[in-house]
């Protein structure tokens, strides 16, 4: 009997995932640098406050691309290992890292390769990370399975994704505008949700004017919890951060003008101590 596959996995589509990262590492890091504005305001404050990172800490750093977070928290006092499937993000994060050599290793490794996970060392790490990841690799539970023997009992995993009930290739946004008794015009905007329990596979663009597609992997906050859960993993920490009042504007349609949906969701995982 063929065993059925996890719920939310693509195994088929392992290598093309990674290949339209290899393709697009060099523009993504031109259009990024350390990190963009999304990460800078969203993403990277709600990360920082659930890891609640101590100086000495060893951290793995899953995912890595390149290397702006690993910098990030060795300059707070962490040892970093961090690693990418992408070589030329490897390549380009060792070139970026100008400080901190001594507290950050870059490795060129499959996050789906659970033997190659297990070879950094069991027990060795006192949290992981994985920022805005998890939803580009095809499947999750290598990773997952071999984060629970790599951290110290105690050791949390904190990790953060494309909002999978509000940004999603299931959703989109609306906006629409209506005038007062007054004569005042009032904009409302929304996002509407048309599928979310069924994971999916697609490819998709980033950032305008991104050269060419990246593979975008859906999984319901259902599936991606149990994945760890699954893995004994228990969540103490979360948090769905969104922009807010007196945000800088963009477009019509970027997420500071949709305030209060919140387009990332971040989480901390940890392993039981014993």
């Amino acid at each position: 009997m063929s065993q059925q596959p996890e719920p939310g996995e693509f195994s088929d589509l392992r290598s093309r995932a990674v290949q339209a990262w290899e393709a697009l590492a060099g523009w993504w890091d031109d259009a990024t640098g350390e990190a963009d504005r999304f990460h800078r305001r969203l993403v990277i404050p709600a990360m920082d406050r659930l890891l609640a990172l101590r100086p000495g800490e060893r951290v793995l750093d899953a995912a890595c691309g390149n290397g702006g977070y690993a910098r990030h928290l060795a300059a707070q006092g962490a040892e970093v290992v961090a690693f990418d499937a992408s070589r030329p993000f490897i390549e380009l994060a060792q070139r970026k890292t100008t400080q901190w050599r001594d507290r950050i290793s870059y490795k060129h490794l499959d996050g789906t390769d659970r033997a190659a996970l297990l070879a950094l060392g069991a027990r060795r790490y006192d949290a992981a990370v994985c920022k805005m990841a998890l939803m580009d690799m095809a499947v999750i539970h290598p990773l997952v399975s071999a984060l629970a023997e790599l951290l110290k009992p105690g050791g949390r995993f904190v990790f953060s994704v494309l909002h999978p009930a509000f940004n999603c290739t299931g959703t989109s946004m609306w906006m629409e505008a209506t005038t007062t008794e007054a004569g005042e015009l009032v904009v409302h905007r929304g996002v509407k949700v048309m599928r979310y329990l069924e994971s999916e596979a697609w490819q998709g663009i980033g950032i305008p004017g991104q050269p060419h597609p990246h593979y975008y992997f859906h999984r319901s906050l259902t599936v991606l919890l149990n994945a760890c859960f699954q893995f004994g993993f228990v969540m103490d920490g979360i948090e769905e951060p969104a922009f807010g009042p007196g945000e800088e504007e963009s477009c019509e349609f970027s997420w500071e003008q949709f305030q209060g949906i919140p387009p990332v969701f971040v989480a901390r995982m940890r392993r039981p101590g014993y």
